[in-house]
């Protein structure tokens, strides 16, 4: 009777289970959790209603060393098959734009279905368990472990990144990975809040605006999002910080200058900003610079924008120069905020970086290295933006290889 070993209780290693099973119904498949329960991670997903995946799939989403493996992967299981396997497993589904959640809109929806899925297939699930090595024999592998040690024909790492340890992923899984002889690009937090350095936006803690965001690092632009902007008591927040974060870690942990530009108005070019602002001079009554600008930003943003622009917000419109209004029009459209770090692992959604993709299969995700041993999801070095993608590539990799190591 063959033996596979899924190392994680994750998305990616409870759909590599089933999979598992599901393909040879004779094998005896085991699940290794180190926390209490499976599918922690699972549930804090989508703020608790968890995004599955996104109908709009497509691999400029991610980030990573390359792309091949994502163009190869999603060409296997894309949005359609995730939809077919939760479909199978009893989920009904809804959309928002194209992002897809349970019906339910609860996470624990999603969780509750695969793990009866894992009992109807009598798959055998070890959770508290850590597993400390992995040991190639004869006979396939010893998986050593802080309870009993296990013998298995295949191995499965689905051990999850190091974000956000509280949840599982605790790193372990690389160290698992580099010692049976595969190597990592660097791991840095991604899909995370930033901290700014000498931060003089504090007071504006809680003001979510609309605003463009432009991660430079060493005076070179290297990715622009625009949407929800966050503004914190320590920096900047939000899915548009989240979706350049990457490049800001990389940044970072090369000892660069990185900063973020912040446009607040960017529906505004700055010439028609400035003639906004010159109308609404010429039209109004002897008003406040801050009743200027009451009507186009939040009201707690204002007096910090106009004291970055060094105008006073009581002063009268009718006192100041067209110069001045121009420095409020540049503030507006592209203040820098020079970043200190990220809010690091246990704050961010996933990791940028991990086992370099050349080192799996691209098709089954079994290693290059070691016959029988099979690496997936966040391990590996790709991840999504925002909006169901991660939880994709998770469902995905975790698929294909269940359903190659049942085979």
């Amino acid at each position: 009777m063959k033996k596979i070993v899924v190392i994680g209780g994750g998305a990616s290693g409870i759909v590599a289970a089933i999979a598992a099973a599901r393909t040879d119904e004779k094998a005896k498949v085991y699940i290794v959790e180190q926390k209490e329960k499976l599918g922690k991670k699972i549930l804090a997903t989508g703020n608790g209603r968890c995004n599955l995946t996104n109908l709009d799939m497509t691999e400029t989403a991610f980030r990573g060393d390359s792309m091949k493996i994502v163009a190869s992967v999603l060409s296997l299981f894309d949005q359609n098959q995730t939809l077919e396997f939760f479909s199978s497993l009893g989920l009904v589904t809804k959309c928002r734009d194209t992002y897809v959640y349970p019906r339910s809109d609860q996470a624990q929806t999603v969780v509750t279905l695969l793990t009866e899925e894992l009992k109807r297939l009598g798959v055998t699930c070890m959770t508290e368990v850590k597993v400390t090595g992995i040991v190639p024999n004869k006979k396939g592998f010893r998986i050593q472990t802080s309870g009993e040690n296990l013998q298995a024909d295949k191995v499965i790492l689905a051990c999850g990144g190091k974000a956000d340890a509280a949840l599982g992923s605790d790193g372990s899984g690389y160290q698992l990975a580099k010692s049976m002889g595969h190597h990592m690009t660097s791991v840095v937090p991604a899909l995370v809040p930033l901290k700014v350095k000498k931060y003089a936006y504090a007071k504006a803690s809680g003001v979510r605006t609309d605003a463009k965001v432009t991660a430079i690092v060493a005076g070179k632009v290297m990715v622009e999002d625009t949407g929800e902007l966050q503004m914190t008591a320590y920096g900047l927040s939000g899915i548009p910080i989240f979706q350049i974060s990457r490049y800001i870690a990389k940044g970072l942990q090369a000892n660069q200058a990185v900063s973020v530009k912040v446009d607040f108005l960017p529906e505004f070019t700055e010439t028609e900003f400035m003639d906004w602002i010159l109308k609404r001079v010429e039209q109004s009554e002897d008003i406040s610079v801050e009743m200027l600008l009451s009507g186009i930003f939040n009201r707690k943003l204002v007096p910090e924008l106009l004291k970055s622009a060094k105008l006073r917000g009581r002063d009268s419109i009718r006192e100041i120069a067209d110069a001045k209004w121009q420095e409020l029009v540049r503030i507006c459209k592209g203040e820098l905020f020079e970043i200190e770090d990220t809010m690091g692992f246990d704050r961010a959604q996933v990791c940028a970086g991990g086992v370099k993709t050349k080192e799996v299969h691209p098709s089954t995700m079994e290693s290059n290295y070691v016959r029988g041993l099979y690496i997936t999801g966040e391990l590996l070095d790709v991840e999504g933006i925002c909006g169901g993608y991660n939880l994709q590539w998770a469902w995905a990799t975790g698929y294909l290889a269940g359903k190659d190591a049942a085979k």
